[in-house]
């Protein structure tokens, strides 16, 4: 544990200026309140506090952030509180405080609301102040360091899930990579523990194997750069096991097929100097197809820039290279923090970050905290696209957005009356997916409105939120009219006078606020016309002889649970060509007499339906279509010819949660053996884990879905 004058000297050696006496001041009043607790690992409670400073002191951050570092849990787990903070150390600390105390006090309904409201707390502070989240992902980075003396996996799985979702692409959106790796590397080894082990043990075996090449590496990339005249620091860095995993899911490959392994790093001292190191490497060695990319011209929206490429290297490795200035690197490894503004005294105001005005945008369109987490989730969780406008302003999107999520990020009035787009000069349907370079020009109308639809293929939080926030208003205006029609009939037959002046004695009783909202919760069928009588006519005695006429309303016919689009009761197949679950994109081709049968959108059989178009129905997948384990999926694998090689991959599928239905050996020789199995998945993100977990075996040479 560091000791006080310690964390003095720390912060003096790149603030001598820092109030000492208030460090002093902090670190007593924070042991003295948390006293004789205790953390799960059986260290005192203080403990925690101090080594959130100690991260904080690493990233060079200013006295307040650091002193409420120390005191960022007192509010919460002592008998502290605000005011008493606001009195000894001043409103600034006391700010920065509150905006990392939970909400531990307010009863909500379930552990995801209260996640989402205290996400939603954090975000409002941090766009005032992004010292905030500095903290808190201090604060997170220790706790997950020591989450495995939680004893509860269910507490464990929980954290390390929202740690994944949530603080890791928090911190990578502020630049924060070097924090966003170990917290995804730590999240990975909670939530897939025998994938993590398993990498992690390839890559020490890798090491073992490639000992003393990556130094002559490093020597013939500086030697090639100082013959041409250009002197620079040549490091290189191995990814994360996490980032490896991943890799592997998204492009279908093997460890062994991964070219990156390793990065190298030029650093050199000027813009125009990273250019020419790129022309010297791509002169000296032969270039990777597809693998350049230009950070510096178009920067990422965390600020991050560099030049990333790939090379045939020194002793015909297949190396990354990535080429930056000593500054792009400092801001590559610190983010924010690398310039953060607060020793100027300069503005403190978050707001200069986009995806920040993203989600405040979000926060206001959203119904209320879960609807909010889960479009904030969409919004920072996704590789980029750039695009620009016909002006030339570059908007930067997640990969696979449409021209939808172009106009919200663009302004949400343009968003909202979008009815159609050219993309590089020529017209293309709304939902076009944009890639890197495209100049987008979007039409619009006033009478043009969002559609229901659009909400299949946005991929933005901004967006999605908005199309609900107009849907939801379109509903409400539709329960309102027919709530004011059943009002109406119900006083008429009860020869009633229906006064609309004396509607706010029913508001208590309906939990609403307007009068608009009293006839909405009527349509809705919330409430019914009768108790809106009784609250304004307490008097009132319907006739005894009085009859109801109205039949009750038709029961709708029970469609698929899974398939939303087709028309309630028609019987549905699944392809057996193709085998789709939820999360594939989908089509239904409609059979006389049959039904509806469901494809996968690029399954080889619709092309014998391509002159049938009026045979086709756009379906998608309900919300909840993944909840049961009851879809059929057929994957094929080369495994090593060894004993156990087969309870290997069972085990594996097990471990999973998934079925096995069928297993078949296709193809035998002395070394490898080629199999078939059949499972029941969850859906596409279940295969797609399933896969992922099977790669990472040393007795699985490929592995792909059939």
């Amino acid at each position: 544990m560091i000791r006080q004058y310690e964390l003095v000297e720390a912060v003096k050696e790149y603030d001598p200026l820092a109030n000492e006496e208030l460090l002093n001041r902090a670190y007593v009043f924070a042991m003295k309140a948390h006293g004789m607790q205790e953390r799960a690992s059986g260290d005192p409670y203080f403990t925690h506090p101090l080594e959130v400073a100690g991260i904080l002191v690493g990233l060079r951050l200013d006295v307040a952030t650091i002193v409420t570092a120390l005191l960022h849990d007192t509010v919460e787990d002592t008998l502290a509180t605000l005011e008493e903070i606001e009195s000894i150390f001043g409103k600034e600390v006391a700010f920065l405080v509150d905006g990392v105390t939970k909400l531990s006090q307010i009863a909500f309904q379930s552990d995801k609301a209260k996640q989402a409201e205290n996400f939603r707390k954090l975000l409002i502070a941090m766009s005032s102040d992004i010292r905030v989240l500095l903290i808190k992902l201090a604060d997170r980075l220790h706790n997950m360091r020591t989450l495995h003396f939680v004893k509860s996996a269910e507490k464990r799985m929980r954290v390390a899930e929202e740690t994944m979702e949530i603080y890791a692409p928090l911190a990578e959106r502020i630049g924060l990579h070097a924090i966003k790796d170990e917290l995804q590397d730590l999240a990975f080894a909670q939530i897939h523990p025998e994938e993590s082990a398993s990498i992690v043990s390839r890559l020490q075996q890798l090491r073992e194997q490639d000992e003393g090449l990556l130094q002559p590496i490093l020597d013939a990339i500086t030697e090639t750069l100082k013959k041409n005249g250009l002197p620079a620091a040549v490091s290189g860095r191995e990814k994360t096991p996490y980032s490896i995993w991943r890799k592997m899911q998204q492009k279908n490959i093997t460890f062994e097929q991964l070219s990156d392994i390793m990065a190298f790093r030029i650093i050199v001292e000027t813009i125009s100097e990273c250019y020419q190191a790129l022309g010297i490497i791509h002169s000296a060695y032969s270039v990777i197809p597809g693998r350049f990319k230009d950070y510096i011209s178009t920067p990422k929206s965390n600020n991050y820039r560099s030049i990333h490429t790939a090379i045939i290297g020194p002793n015909q490795h297949r190396i990354e290279i990535q080429i930056r200035t000593k500054e792009m690197d400092e801001v590559s490894e610190l983010g924010v923090a690398a310039h953060w503004q607060y020793k100027q005294g300069a503005n403190r105001d978050g707001y200069q970050y986009q995806w920040l005005r993203g989600l405040l945008d979000i926060l206001e369109t959203a119904e209320g905290p879960e609807e909010f987490l889960e479009h904030t989730k969409l919004e920072m969780f996704q590789d980029q696209v750039f695009c620009f406008t016909p002006k030339g302003d570059l908007i930067t999107l997640p990969r696979g957005a449409t021209t939808i999520d172009f106009a919200y990020a663009v302004h949400s009035n343009i968003g909202d009356h979008c009815k159609g787009v050219y993309i590089n000069g020529r017209s293309r349907p709304l939902r076009t997916e944009l890639k890197n370079g495209d100049q987008v020009a979007i039409i619009t109308s006033k009478t043009q409105h969002p559609s229901p639809t659009w909400e299949r293929f946005v991929v933005t939080g901004k967006a999605r939120a908005a199309i609900r926030r107009f849907v939801r208003q379109q509903m409400h205006q539709q329960f309102t009219s027919l709530g004011k029609t059943l009002a109406q009939k119900e006083f008429l037959q009860a020869h009633l006078k229906l006064d609309e002046k004396k509607l706010e004695k029913a508001f208590e009783a309906f939990k609403v606020k307007t009068v608009e909202d009293v006839y909405a919760s009527l349509g809705e069928g919330l409430k019914h016309p009768s108790e809106l009588i009784r609250i304004l006519y307490p008097d009132y005695k319907p006739a005894a002889t009085k009859v109801s006429t109205s039949l009750p309303p038709p029961k709708q016919p029970l469609g698929s649970p899974d398939i939303s689009g087709l028309i309630p009761g028609m019987a549905i197949t699944f392809g057996e060509c193709c085998h789709p679950v939820p999360g594939d994109p989908i089509v239904s081709i409609i059979t006389t007499g049959k039904g509806a049968k469901i494809h996968r959108s690029d399954c080889n059989i619709l092309d014998q339906y391509m002159d049938t178009p009026e045979r086709w129905i756009d379906v998608h997948w309900n919300e909840d279509a993944q909840q049961t384990d009851r879809h059929a999926v057929r994957i094929s694998m080369v495994v090593v010819h060894q004993p156990g090689s087969i309870a290997a991959v069972t085990a594996i599928i097990t471990r999973q949660n998934a079925h096995i239905i069928n297993l078949r050996t296709k193809h035998r020789t002395a070394e490898f053996y080629e199999i078939g199995i059949d499972l029941s998945v969850k859906g596409v993100e279940h295969l797609k884990n399933i896969i992922a977990a099977l790669r990472t075996s040393q007795r699985v040479v490929s592995v792909e879905r059939s």
